[in-house]
């Protein structure tokens, strides 16, 4: 059964920002956010098993599954490759999944951040490809595919020995499009050119596409006054061919409210609007940033209890803003709940799990020097 790109919506309800208070998930904001979005017409909504510390799949179960028709909505997870140890344990996690967002199958079901090295191994040592297929044949599963973090030609590779993959999730934004480490333009291109869907991860990039300097903002607000700086990261993936669905991490109602109006009567891009979208990459591409998504994969695992993406939004601001006085006073807030970025004791965990491939303890150097003086 393939997938009819006609009845997917543009916009997908990511699941791995939900809106908290005090570390729980804020129930009935998430009920209330996903009525907007299921009466907006759409009705994709991505989660995994390791989003929200095992949370979200059982948000999803709370506020979507016992809430509306099975039929009415399509909800996609993931299999993390990080934690299966034995052959078990691929079946256990699943069953697990099933419960936890109380269904009978998922209608896309991906394995996770694929990359070269260690997360693809483990896939190929525990045989992840055939037994997502036997899953599929059962109906636990109605599309399979995997979401990407790895090489082009780790991609075209799996993609052309594996035509039973349906669908590729990939970073893309218009900042990673010639990322030399992300390489963005790269895999789209290799998805385009075999037909195969791709849902768009990261298009406002963490929300770094969505806070901009004034005069950076400017830009955009000349041409289109009344739209968000965020809806233009969203119409340039939008505007690209083969794309199936672009999640977005909704974490409060302004965002999804800006984010359906973006995908109501939908507008691609224009050529005067691609060109000051090149221009703006080219400014914000001049300041060095640290490429973090603010995904919090490192978060859980951090031993010192450190808040690391929270920490490289306040180096990236100064970086910046180098006077911002506001910064420092985040910084303050931070680590009144969390541990500094001086408590980092390099063990890698970070590093291990970073899809971004950053070099988070070094990184965490550099922030203790400036932070931690």
């Amino acid at each position: 059964m393939s997938i009819d790109l006609g009845k997917m919506p543009k916009l997908g309800f990511g699941l791995m920002r939900l809106p908290t208070k005090n570390g729980v998930i804020e129930h009935e904001r998430v009920c209330d956010m996903v009525d907007r979005y299921m009466k907006a017409g759409m009705n994709y909504f991505d989660t995994a098993y390791v989003y929200h510390g095992g949370k979200s799949e059982v948000a999803a179960r709370e506020a979507l599954v016992k809430r509306y028709p099975r039929d009415s909505f399509m909800i996609a997870t993931k299999l993390p490759a990080w934690e299966i140890h034995k052959a078990e344990d691929v079946e256990r996690i699943f069953n697990e999944q099933l419960e936890r967002a109380g269904v009978d199958y998922f209608d896309f079901y991906l394995l996770h951040s694929i990359e070269d090295g260690g997360n693809y191994d483990t896939y190929v040592k525990y045989d992840c490809f055939d037994w997502c297929m036997q899953r599929k044949a059962e109906g636990k599963i109605k599309h399979f595919g995997f979401s990407f973090h790895g090489s082009p030609e780790l991609l075209r590779e799996i993609v052309d020995q594996h035509p039973e993959v349906e669908f590729v999730q990939i970073q893309l934004n218009y900042l990673d499009l010639t990322n030399p480490v992300v390489r963005s333009g790269e895999l789209y291109e290799i998805l385009a050119e075999r037909g195969i869907p791709i849902i768009i991860m990261e298009p406002v990039r963490g929300g770094m596409l969505a806070n901009m300097p004034p005069e950076t903002e400017a830009k955009f607000k000349a041409r289109q006054p009344e739209k968000s700086v965020a809806s233009w990261a969203l119409r340039f993936v939008g505007s690209l061919p083969g794309v199936m669905t672009i999640l977005s991490g909704m974490s409060t109602e302004d965002q999804m409210n800006d984010n359906i109006g973006t995908f109501t009567d939908f507008e691609p891009l224009a050529e005067d609007e691609k060109t000051i979208i090149e221009e703006v990459a080219a400014e914000l591409l001049s300041v060095p940033q640290i490429g973090c998504t603010a995904c919090k994969y490192c978060v859980d695992g951090c031993p010192m209890k450190i808040i690391i993406p929270d920490v490289f939004r306040t180096i990236n601001t100064l970086r910046r803003y180098p006077d911002d006085w506001r910064s420092k006073n985040f910084y303050s807030g931070l680590v009144s709940r969390s541990g500094k970025a001086s408590d980092c004791i390099n063990c890698g965990q970070c590093e291990r799990v970073c899809p971004q491939h950053l070099p988070i303890p070094e990184l965490m150097q550099e922030a203790a020097e400036i932070l931690d003086k």
